[in-house]
């Protein structure tokens, strides 16, 4: 039997969805539960992209700090793409910061996907 694996403490994933990341995009927007760190952020998707690269921008309270490429090659549902953010500065996030995934460039009706981001208390 295996055991089961212990994460920290201080470290907490908030999830937001979209029900279009591909044509007529939704962005998706979730909050951060305490003061610290975005380490890594990504998407589940719902189905298959096609046509054209999906490219998520991802932000803090209007602030970019990454993107994410979903590809189109290969693309069905139930597939992961993560990231991290470009620089330690803008990674950072206060209690209630706003955090938004904005996708755009796919194509595909009514692709759905499930953002996360995985933020380490400071």
């Amino acid at each position: 039997m295996a055991l089961p694996i212990n994460y920290p403490l201080d470290m907490q994933r908030v999830i937001a969805h979209s029900p279009s990341i591909g044509a007529s995009v939704v962005p998706a927007y979730t909050t951060a539960p305490f003061r610290g760190q975005i380490a890594k952020f990504g998407v589940v998707t719902g189905g298959a992209i096609t046509t054209a690269n999906a490219t998520v921008t991802v932000a803090v309270n209007g602030t970019t700090i990454g993107t994410l490429t979903v590809t189109f090659s290969g693309a069905a549902a139930g597939q992961v793409f993560t990231s991290a953010p470009t620089t330690y500065a803008l990674s950072q996030v206060n209690e209630d910061d706003a955090i938004s995934f904005t996708p755009a460039g796919a194509s595909g009706a009514s692709i759905p996907g499930t953002f996360f981001a995985v933020i380490l208390a400071s």
